[in-house]
């Protein structure tokens, strides 16, 4: 890391709250010398699990009270009135005011992106933001998105979304050419809904764009694209079904492999190969997912993630910082704005 990084988390979201949320920031503040972390939330339960806190970590965090948080069951038109008093208010509002770089929440998805919007608001040539998030088991980092902020998109947001991913995805491997796919039911041309049609025309007509074209569900996972565009209703019911699949392989394994002696045996043999596999589907790797389009960086984590994957979701966050991914996409959306 070259320079200090400041991120918040809303230490009161998810399903689990400071027991998980407080553990991986200090993890992540071992992990990571040059982080700085903003834990808002109420603060004596906090203060509670740093027993033992090395000095060198003390100055590196920093806690904000608050005893207010945001249940799951939260409708999102109501948290704006009810909720500006909340732990994950709060910590989009460091980012607001410059405080942080960027955010970390477990919590309400919905009151996260009204937060966002409404704090933080939309680049210039952006209509609403997009969740991305990395696809659990493909061949190599692949990125789909949106994953559920908008349940119906225009063409016009399709095409917004294949840009931020692109950013996104080549900001993490530079030098790489960032294919772009359409997550479509065929490769067809004529196959699709009238708006995915359309945003394919969009996004081929974008010389800015390397777009291969339309990609199918089965095709997800063998690297042909690294940023896959659709609406938030395919792509939540897409992304929720890849890590149902990846958990269900690792419990297959290790349920066969502890079934009898003979399994057991063969599994010890095989073990690297096996650890390998596993890594490559643990659901809590692919943790932390982007809400991209918005003049900042939020990182929003699973509600029912782990220790690990809360870790992941921070370690996201610091390379959005590291990357300047807003300014990045703002950027590029400029210049396809003036070039079209």
């Amino acid at each position: 890391m070259s320079k200090t990084k400041h991120i918040a988390i809303d230490a009161m979201g998810g399903d689990s709250g400071i027991q998980v949320t407080v553990p991986a920031s200090l993890q992540a503040l071992k992990q990571f010398p040059d982080l700085h972390l903003h834990l808002v939330g109420d603060q004596p339960s906090i203060k509670s699990l740093l027993g033992g806190l090395p000095a060198e970590m003390t100055d590196r965090l920093h806690l904000l009270h608050t005893d207010e948080t945001i249940s799951a069951r939260e409708k999102p038109a109501n948290v704006l009135r009810s909720s500006k008093g909340s732990s994950m208010y709060l910590a989009a509002g460091l980012v607001k005011s410059g405080d942080v770089k960027a955010m970390v929440s477990a919590g309400n998805t919905g009151a996260l992106l009204m937060f966002g919007r409404y704090l933080l608001k939309t680049l210039n040539g952006i209509d609403k933001p997009a969740i991305v998030a990395s696809i659990p088991g493909a061949f190599r980092q692949a990125y789909l998105l949106d994953v559920g902020a908008n349940v119906d998109c225009t063409a016009e947001q399709l095409f917004q979304f294949g840009v931020m991913g692109s950013v996104l995805a080549e900001s993490l491997s530079p030098g790489h050419k960032v294919a772009v796919g359409l997550l479509n039911i065929g490769v067809e041309d004529y196959k699709g809904s009238d708006q995915v049609r359309q945003a394919a025309k969009m996004l081929e007509s974008c010389e800015e764009l390397n777009y291969i074209g339309y990609v199918e569900a089965n095709a997800l996972f063998e690297g042909i694209a690294d940023v896959v565009v659709c609406n938030g209703f395919v792509g939540n019911v897409t992304i929720k079904s890849s890590a149902g699949v990846a958990n269900v392989v690792s419990t297959i394994l290790s349920e066969q492999i502890a079934q009898n002696w003979f399994n057991r045996v063969t599994g010890f043999m095989v073990r690297p190969m096996l650890d390998k596999l596993r890594w490559q589907t643990n659901p809590q790797r692919f943790n932390g997912a982007s809400l991209l389009g918005l003049q900042g960086s939020i990182v929003k984590s699973h509600g029912n993630t782990n220790i690990e994957g809360f870790i992941f979701a921070i370690q996201q966050a610091i390379n959005e910082v590291d990357n300047a991914v807003p300014q990045l996409i703002a950027k590029k959306v400029e210049a396809i704005i003036q070039a079209n």
